[in-house]
């Protein structure tokens, strides 16, 4: 079956990986409370306000802080196949390509950060793809995995940057493009940094990265920018 889903065109699968998601009982993506895909408190928590954060030179732009809803929807998007969760966190990825493109003078190509092959199968999706998807952003799949790397869940900083180092390969034709990356959640900002080295070592030009999330990092300067009102995400 996973095979079979990895050769379907990305609309068709992301249609039917949410059909599927309509065959089971249905709850909360935020909270768990049954009946509805997302309660409107959820739903409230997960307008965006948009937040930079330096890390080593690159800025990374984030909709929202990876806690409560938040988190929990990610987790559904990632770990339980609620694809359907990925439309109440697209705006704030949105509103952080937005921002990370907002003094761009020149056209900027969204670069998603590659998934493996093996997260691939499991999934049925590509998490920073799909997101992008839902968030009406076309994107240019110009970074492949290299190498294997281990789960970052479970290291810690300095291990989370040696573990990618070397893991992204730039495909040809990068060279001189102005590019944003695009991830779902930021934590030390390893990956991100991997994939902006293999970009360009390829000749591209980033000028930043855009996610849904960021967690919490202390000692890292942040700017927030404040939003007028979302409207209601779980529609």
């Amino acid at each position: 079956m996973d095979g079979f889903r990895e050769r379907l065109p990305p609309g068709l699968r992301d249609a039917l990986a949410g059909a599927l998601t309509l065959l089971l009982p249905v709850s909360c993506a935020g909270c768990g409370t049954g009946g509805i895909a997302l309660c409107p408190p959820c739903a409230d928590q997960l307008r965006p306000a948009p937040r930079s954060r330096e890390l080593a030179g690159l800025t990374v732009w984030a909709g929202l802080a990876f806690d409560g809803p938040c988190a929990s929807a990610v987790r559904a998007l990632k770990e339980r196949g609620r694809s359907d969760a990925a439309r109440a966190l697209a705006p704030a990825l949105r509103e952080a390509l937005r921002e990370a493109v907002a003094s761009a003078a020149s056209p900027v190509l969204a670069v998603p950060v590659p998934t493996s092959a093996a997260a691939m199968r499991r999934r049925g999706y590509r998490v920073p793809e799909l997101l992008a998807r839902r968030a009406g952003v076309r994107t240019a799949r110009l970074l492949r995995v290299a190498r294997a790397t281990r789960d970052q869940r479970i290291l810690g900083r300095a291990d989370r940057a040696s573990n990618v180092a070397g893991s992204m390969r730039a495909r040809e034709g990068t060279a001189g493009l102005d590019v944003v990356l695009v991830d779902d959640v930021v934590t030390t900002g390893a990956t991100l940094q991997e994939a902006r080295r293999a970009l360009e070592a390829a000749g591209a030009r980033v000028i930043g990265a855009a996610v849904v999330a960021a967690t919490p990092l202390t000692g890292v300067r942040t700017r927030a920018r404040r939003l007028p009102d979302s409207p209601d995400t779980s529609r």
